[in-house]
């Protein structure tokens, strides 16, 4: 099994690298986001993941280990073949679409080609477990956003910012980043939906003024 990849970037196509590794070529697909990192002569490393089938052998390179995580969690998800999970990785950067998962916003994952409303509704549904954790990244590690999450907190203050017009994702990243900066009370469990909202909103405002 090929599971990297180090030499030169020969030629690019649209969903496609060719790899020149010592005079040979291998040709590995890639997310745009992926190729979009790539031009022709430049040195490259690609992780490779590598499906054998009966009929071919097929490479998919990544950049960063995270994208090919989510590759392979992606492919583990009734329906969503090599292809699709290229075409949700090209659309979605792994914190948005670890984040959209999470947050359960089916929208954001229908944006990428052949992904209809049923089979964003099963990634969903398989992988929000999974994606919980990697949404909140640094600050799961931080009691107050672990707690938050667990306790129901969360999805209700998501909710909340939901109905002030917020999309899912986008609440649930700034309420991620806010409850890691927040402390618990001595006796709670995590910080009250009141509480992550606030926060959350200051969150959003500052990001929204930073525009």
């Amino acid at each position: 099994m090929i599971a990297k990849l180090t030499g030169h970037v020969d030629s690019l196509g649209e969903d496609c690298a060719v790899v020149d590794v010592s005079g040979v070529g291998y040709l590995a697909f890639c997310s745009s986001r992926t190729l979009g990192e790539l031009n022709p002569g430049d040195a490259v490393s690609l992780l490779i993941e590598t499906h054998v089938r009966e009929d071919h052998i097929h490479l998919y390179g990544f950049m960063e280990e995270g994208e090919r995580n989510w590759f392979k969690l992606l492919t583990t998800v009734q329906g969503v073949g090599a292809k699709v999970a290229l075409a949700i990785l090209s659309i979605l950067p792994v914190h948005d679409l670890a984040n959209a998962i999470a947050a359960g916003d089916r929208a954001a994952v229908t944006r990428a080609p052949g992904v209809g409303p049923k089979l964003a509704a099963r990634v969903i549904s398989e992988l929000k477990d999974k994606a919980g954790a990697a949404a909140l990244g640094a600050g799961a590690g931080n009691a107050a956003a672990s707690s938050a999450s667990s306790s129901g907190a969360m999805p209700d203050a998501i909710s909340a910012l939901v109905n002030l017009g917020y999309g899912a994702s986008e609440a649930h990243a700034a309420l991620a980043r806010a409850a890691s900066g927040l402390k618990s009370k001595p006796g709670e469990s995590g910080p009250s939906v009141e509480v992550l909202i606030r926060a959350g909103l200051s969150e959003l405002g500052s990001k929204e003024h930073a525009r």
